[in-house]
């Protein structure tokens, strides 16, 4: 079955010497947001952010991964997940689409009885208080630092720009409305490592690269290697899940759960994992080692105090709001609660 994510070019809104016409911004914008509605994931060229600057990331990704475990620890994420920041090592983080206050604490240690066998590093703005960077010392892997700043506040511009290309699409009046709610320091820079294993092992369960979830907060912008393994919910089959291959040169952008829930489930969070390669050939020797995956995705969300209420033009009177307003500061605890021990 054909891959169902929709690819966009986002050229009107990305080529500042050649400015669009208004109809060419609003016919990319309607676009992008009908694969929000029907899909919920998007690939994105033209997108912006040079390629040799995810070249640039990816390499320091690899970096900061061959680093010693010791070294590593050095910027620990730390206990609970109240603060979402620093290296999280294999087990640490149990990913999964489950409210810890619905399954209780015996369900929360169940679900780890499988553990997510990768690795991360949470980034964020040096200016968001409430969630203090956890940075490794300068001379462990000097650059770093610098480097990852700069590239948050790429990944940031690139976003604020699919905020109002949505707003747009949306037919919100105001192109700015949704932006104005992320001021780009609440967002997350994620890197992430699945180490080489055995087939088997994910094959019988065992372990787990990533289960099934979705994304909390607005959107999520995703930058993956050649490896592959992502794979989303198939909108035409529920509970069937189709890959979705890396496109040369395109970015995966995805709704979150609070963007659904805006827009009062006019777009679409889907469900997503990561798994094996769908090649065979990416496999290698008697063991069927799988080799290792390295991907960078990027977490937009509003300010912590944002109240997030049904948009403007998304209920009627045959379509109510079907959720109570929140914040985004109640509603991310509430999901994480289940993450972390």
């Amino acid at each position: 079955m054909s891959n169902p994510i929709p690819l966009v070019s986002l050229l009107p809104f990305t080529n500042p010497s050649d400015p669009s016409d208004p109809s060419t911004l609003l016919s990319t914008a309607k676009a992008l947001t009908a694969a929000c509605r029907s899909v919920g994931f998007v690939y994105i060229t033209d997108h912006g952010v040079p390629a040799a600057k995810v070249a640039d990331a990816f390499a320091w990704s690899k970096k900061l991964f061959a680093l010693s475990k010791e070294d590593k620890l050095k910027a620990l994420h730390p206990p609970g997940s109240a603060v979402h920041r620093g290296y999280s090592y294999p087990g640490l983080e149990k990913v999964s689409d489950v409210l810890a206050d619905e399954v209780g604490e015996d369900g929360v240690v169940a679900l780890r009885n499988v553990p997510d066998f990768k690795e991360s590093y949470e980034i964020g703005s040096d200016e968001y208080a409430d969630q203090p960077n956890q940075w490794l010392p300068e001379d462990v892997l000097p650059g770093f630092r610098e480097f990852m700043t700069e590239f948050y506040w790429e990944c940031e511009r690139f976003t604020r720009m699919l905020l109002k290309a949505l707003a747009l699409g949306i037919g919100l009046e105001d192109e700015d409305f949704l932006a104005k709610f992320h001021s780009g320091h609440e967002n997350q820079l994620r890197l992430l490592h699945y180490p080489p294993l055995p087939a088997e092992q994910l094959e019988k369960e065992l372990v787990k690269r990533m289960p099934a979830h979705t994304d909390w907060g607005s959107l999520t912008i995703l930058f993956q290697d050649e490896v592959g393994g992502l794979e989303i919910e198939d909108p035409r089959e529920k509970g069937r899940f189709v890959g979705a291959a890396p496109v040369e040169g395109c970015v995966v952008m995805n709704v979150g759960d609070l963007l659904q829930r805006w827009s009062n489930d006019s777009l679409k969070s889907t469900m997503h994992r990561v798994g094996p390669p769908r090649v065979p050939e990416s496999f290698l020797g008697e063991d069927r080692m799988i080799p290792s995956r390295y991907s960078i995705p990027y977490f937009v969300g509003p300010a912590g105090d944002a109240v997030v209420e049904c948009l403007p033009g998304c209920k009627d009177a045959e379509h109510p709001a079907k959720y109570e307003p929140v914040t985004w500061e109640d509603y991310r605890l509430m999901r994480g609660k289940a993450h972390y021990a």
